[in-house]
């Protein structure tokens, strides 16, 4: 018997013992009885303390609560600021991030992403009587954002002259005051601006091709394909039976000064057609 390689052997058996398996997250929820969800910690109509009862509220918190009863489990809701929304999951310290995650490709090589529940667009609006028809019409033209915003990422992208402010009320101002041609923003504040422009100020219309697509999805750790199966499961399920768009439609929905219609559908990032943020 060769006693080198036989203690070479039970050397690399003992190191294999030694090195834990990494735990399957699915099953430390169920037996916990308890989903961990991260959101906004104060990010209306997503996650904000609610004014009467000061318990968290929002789509985001009502989403969390319908996967958490599709488990059998129930909701532990942990506030967090934005830039925590990735390093929670990372680290460990929550089983999933609900807070209007857009997928990007430095996120991605940190956590994983569910199959998106919808696609917030960066939309461009522009005084009513504009003739611009689409974004490209758009290309050197002179359009307000934030600064440092993916608004503004978008603006570059369409070859346009981005003027950035620190607010988007300071950029729709620059709308209205003529100082640029148009604005770009998520949906959800163009659309309220769209809307406030009908009774005050210069009426303001929306171009229907987006500036930009952004895949929203539910963060998770790497290296867990039972969560992400799972996960993955419960969101086309509650897709299906209309629960998602119930939710929305309480949050963001028409009798909501959001006034917005969700269209999108839960499919898989490879079904889409968008390019990726850095």
């Amino acid at each position: 018997m060769n006693w080198k390689y036989l203690t070479l052997t039970v050397a690399f058996a003992g190191m294999a013992a030694a090195v834990p398996a990494k735990a399957d997250q699915l099953d430390n929820i169920i037996s916990a009885k308890t989903l961990r969800c991260a959101t906004f910690a104060d990010v209306p109509p997503f996650a904000s303390p609610d004014p009467k009862t000061r318990e968290m509220a929002g789509f985001d918190v009502d989403l969390c609560g319908a996967i958490a009863k599709e488990l059998g489990v129930k909701a532990e809701i942990k506030p967090v600021s934005v830039e925590a929304r990735v390093p929670e999951v990372k680290l460990g310290r929550v089983d999933i991030t609900v807070a209007n995650l857009a997928y990007t490709l430095s996120r991605a090589e940190q956590i994983q992403f569910s199959d998106p529940y919808y696609l917030a667009k960066e939309m461009l609006i522009v005084p009513a009587d504009d003739a611009g028809k689409k974004k490209a019409d758009y290309a050197g033209q002179r359009i307000a954002s934030t600064k440092g915003s993916t608004s503004e990422m978008s603006i570059k992208l369409n070859k346009s002259d981005p003027l950035t402010f620190q607010d988007t009320a300071s950029a729709y101002l620059a709308v209205q005051q003529g100082k640029a041609r148009g604005m770009v923003a998520n949906t959800m504040t163009t659309t309220k601006f769209v809307n406030e422009s009908k009774s005050k100020g210069k009426p303001m219309r929306m171009i229907e091709e987006p500036m930009l697509y952004q895949p929203i999805g539910i963060g998770m750790a790497k290296d867990q394909p039972a969560l992400t199966a799972k996960i993955n499961e419960i969101l086309r399920k509650l897709d299906t039976s209309g629960e998602i768009n119930k939710i929305w439609d309480k949050w963001l929905g028409p009798d909501t000064e959001y006034k917005m219609t969700r269209t999108d559908k839960v499919v898989s990032l490879s079904e889409l057609k968008f390019d990726p943020i850095p």
